[in-house]
């Protein structure tokens, strides 16, 4: 399945109602005044973030959204009632941009931030409100400003504390099964994962969300594979956790380390700046003193990380403390 993170909608707010050109016909009064109510406004469309939807595949689906009309205005001095708003929910991460211009008009990244994408056309007047000393009878009245209609162009970037990097089959959605509530698709060969997942860990008091991405190989900066797809989700993560499997020799993994760092910078200088903690995964598959001249051989090439096994669950509260005493701080960043 691809990954639905781009999509393009149109919305159009609602048109004004027009105003009512009536008078009064009561018995005994065959010659009454104007009493023409306003048009109401139409309905405003506004994009909401919230954290019970994780994907714009519904977009996919249904691209156009539209606000309710006013309400024309009626005799009697009646206004029109106001057009329904329309509040259209997105996920958390949605970046909101004008698809004309290319301009970007909101990054929606709390539960609840709510925008004013498309205002509701104005109610036309009635010809009540044009009455006046010297006009007793108007026989005038507007009609309501239509809406307006925009194509946007909506861009999910994950927000998650900790973002999972690695090489394609490094062990990153095994990773996330053993220490979360997420249950992503695990097998044995690459690019398992087609989309990314989200994990919610509760460790010593303090929670926090990890994304498992899909894997990067050589060219993700240009588009090669999940590509670009894959490299702007990291630059929402406030630290990355570089997975490495640990079977490989000392030369290699050094190799693919740099070459994962490369792919990042050559995106993003600033993403070389954020956080990195290695992770050397599937220590299960090593005795006990193959491990140790591993990390031997890897210290030597000042490669130093946590070694873990997603299937025997070693080392993963070492990882876990040191991620829990991160989270305070990433809870104040957030306020």
């Amino acid at each position: 399945m691809a990954l639905i993170d781009e999509v393009n909608i149109r919305v159009i707010s609602g048109g004004g109602g027009n105003g009512c050109v009536s008078f009064r016909r009561e018995t005994g009064i065959p010659y009454g005044g104007p009493n023409g109510g306003n048009g109401g406004r139409g309905g405003n469309v506004y994009l909401q973030a919230t954290r019970d939807k994780t994907s714009l595949l519904d977009f996919k689906y249904q691209p156009k959204y539209e606000a309710e009309r006013g309400e024309h205005g009626m005799g009697s001095d009646c206004n029109g009632h106001a057009g329904e708003d329309l509040t259209i929910s997105v996920p958390l991460g949605t970046m909101i941009y004008d698809l004309a211009t290319g301009d970007l008009l909101e990054d929606l990244t709390r539960h609840g931030q709510k925008v004013l994408i498309a205002e509701g056309g104005r109610g036309g007047r009635g010809n009540l409100s044009f009455k006046s000393s010297t006009n007793r009878a108007p026989r005038t009245a507007t009609k309501g400003t239509p809406g307006t209609e925009k194509e946007l162009k909506l861009e999910l970037r994950l927000l998650a504390d900790v973002g999972l990097i690695g090489f394609p089959n490094a062990g990153k959605s095994s990773f996330l099964s053993s220490i979360s509530r997420a249950r992503p698709k695990v097998a044995d060969y690459p690019f398992t994962t087609l989309e990314p997942h989200l994990g919610v860990v509760s460790h010593k008091g303090q929670g926090f969300v990890i994304a498992d991405l899909p894997g990067l190989i050589e060219g993700a900066s240009e588009g090669t594979g999940l590509g670009i797809k894959f490299l702007k989700h990291v630059a929402r993560n406030r630290v990355l956790l570089h997975l490495v499997e640990i079977t490989q020799e000392p030369a290699a993994i050094e190799k693919n380390i740099k070459l994962i760092r490369k792919e990042l910078g050559a995106f993003d200088k600033n993403l070389l700046k954020r956080e990195e903690l290695l992770v050397f995964t599937k220590v299960d598959l090593l005795s006990e003193s193959a491990q140790k001249r591993k990390k031997q051989a890897l210290e030597k090439r000042r490669l130093k990380g946590f070694y873990v096994s997603s299937k025997t669950g070693t080392g993963m509260e070492k990882l876990l403390d040191a991620l829990a005493e991160r989270a305070p701080k990433w809870r104040e960043e957030q306020t």
